[in-house]
């Protein structure tokens, strides 16, 4: 079975599993979803949405977020983690948005690049959630169970970027890592994966080692 191939069967089983899957970050508007994403790193989703829940009703728009204390901002994101840097990157990359973007967020990952705190995977989340633009979003759980399948023999972000790029439809791609990140909440798991209940068992490379 070639990887592709392979990529095509995960494809469609986890569309059978997890149909309606969405970013689990909360957010009503797309800027919002650039902030909760920089909360995130080394953070649960779940926290985040907790956090954000106030802060957004705090700072409700863009510029409230550009003017903001910063010393404030610190203490409003605290809970997450990394405050100090995580807090100056929002209002910078808020300031940036409005001064470089006419408040909009970039529709291309050269330009998303250029914003304070985001890298490739938050450049893909946003291309793949707010325009709809074929993504790979390369979080831990992507690489995990991307890696146990056998699609890919690297574990480094860019490079399993690039190998899945090749393997999954661009039109279901952002879809498929939201899928994935569920897969790897529920049944993939890092520490004890579930196997005996995994729709991917009979295809997948980690598998087919345990069971000699």
């Amino acid at each position: 079975m070639t990887k592709k191939e392979k990529a095509i069967l995960a494809c469609e089983a986890l569309e059978k599993i997890y149909p309606d899957v969405k970013c689990s970050l909360n957010f009503s508007k797309p800027y919002e979803l650039m902030i909760a994403t920089r909360l995130s790193a080394q953070c649960t989703d779940a926290r985040v949405n907790i956090v954000t829940e106030t802060l957004f009703t705090k700072y409700p728009t863009l510029e409230s977020f550009a003017e903001a204390d910063l010393s404030e901002l610190e203490d409003a994101v605290k809970p997450c983690g990394f405050y100090r840097t995580k807090a100056k990157s929002i209002k910078e990359m808020a300031n940036q948005l409005i001064n470089d973007f006419n408040g909009e967020i970039p529709q291309t990952m050269e330009e998303l690049l250029t914003i304070s705190g985001i890298g490739r995977k938050t450049a893909n989340l946003l291309l793949g959630d707010i325009y709809g633009k074929p993504s790979i979003v390369t979080d831990t759980h992507f690489i995990r169970i991307t890696g146990r399948l056998g699609l890919t023999q690297n574990s480094e972000p860019k490079k399993v970027e690039m190998d899945l790029v090749k393997l999954i439809p661009p039109e279901i791609s952002s879809h498929f890592c939201h899928q994935v990140v569920q897969f790897g909440r529920d049944i993939c798991k890092a520490r004890k994966p579930v196997c005996s209940q995994c729709p991917c068992n009979e295809f997948c490379q980690y598998y087919g080692k345990m069971k000699k």
